[in-house]
């Protein structure tokens, strides 16, 4: 059974949405004590946690950081702020996806299943499978001219370093790694990170790819992907970095 923690200081709100998680067979807790929302975090060990923006003493984004700092698990932002930046900055902290109050419950629970069959389920990446698809690389791990991406760590590796991804960051790596050199369109990569790409908003995707280009800049990977306009993105690791 997966474990979602809320983070919604409205009692009503919380109330409902865990019910709601509870009638689909979901094991919900909401936080109780807002100044400090990681002993009971880590206590109730959650699979994906759904974070208000609006929160006493520390906000959202706040709490995303923290959570972020020590875990790469799903969070998705729920929040009355409907704007566009509002949402970017969402993704910026390393938030996984964002819904807007009023929350429509049936959208809720698709954004919820769908996280989860991505993180866990039988979209996950990190299984045999996707290792067998990957050709020269040993199980749980992609390669591309010395770049490695670790799927069950969610790691990514170059000349000997190391960077942590979350999960949206990895499913990007992967789909640039298996076809290096050749452009993904914007479409595939929606579709990788969202099932349902007719809720996303372009940007969402466009922050995304900023943020690991960030991590394989980390790395002394600059300028890796490339932006193909009208078209998508490629991942081009030069020969000379290779070596």
């Amino acid at each position: 059974m997966y474990r979602i923690f809320i983070v919604e200081d409205d009692d009503k709100i919380a109330a409902i949405l865990k019910n709601n998680m509870n009638k689909y067979g979901f094991e919900a807790a909401a936080v109780t004590q807002f100044r400090d929302i990681m002993p009971e975090l880590k206590a109730f060990e959650p699979h994906l946690v759904l974070l208000d923006i609006n929160l006493p003493y520390f906000d959202g984004y706040y709490w995303c950081r923290q959570i972020r700092a020590r875990s790469s698990i799903p969070i998705i932002f729920i929040s009355a702020r409907a704007g566009e930046m509002d949402q970017v900055m969402a993704i910026e902290n390393g938030g996984d996806d964002y819904i807007t109050k009023p929350i429509h419950l049936d959208l809720l629970m698709a954004k919820v299943k769908s996280v989860l069959r991505r993180t866990y389920g039988e979209y996950a990446t990190s299984g045999p499978a996707a290792a067998a698809d990957a050709g020269a690389a040993p199980p749980g791990e992609l390669s591309a001219s010395g770049l490695r991406l670790f799927l069950n760590r969610n790691e990514l590796e170059w000349s000997g370093r190391r960077v942590e991804l979350t999960k949206n960051e990895q499913l990007l790596a992967e789909c640039l790694i298996k076809t290096t050199g050749a452009v993904v369109s914007r479409e595939q990569l929606l579709e990788a990170l969202w099932d349902d790409v007719q809720f996303v908003d372009d940007n969402t995707l466009t922050v995304n790819v900023t943020r690991l280009r960030k991590k394989l800049e980390e790395l002394g990977l600059h300028k890796a992907i490339e932006t193909v306009r009208g078209h998508g993105y490629k991942l081009m690791i030069p020969e000379e970095a290779s070596r």
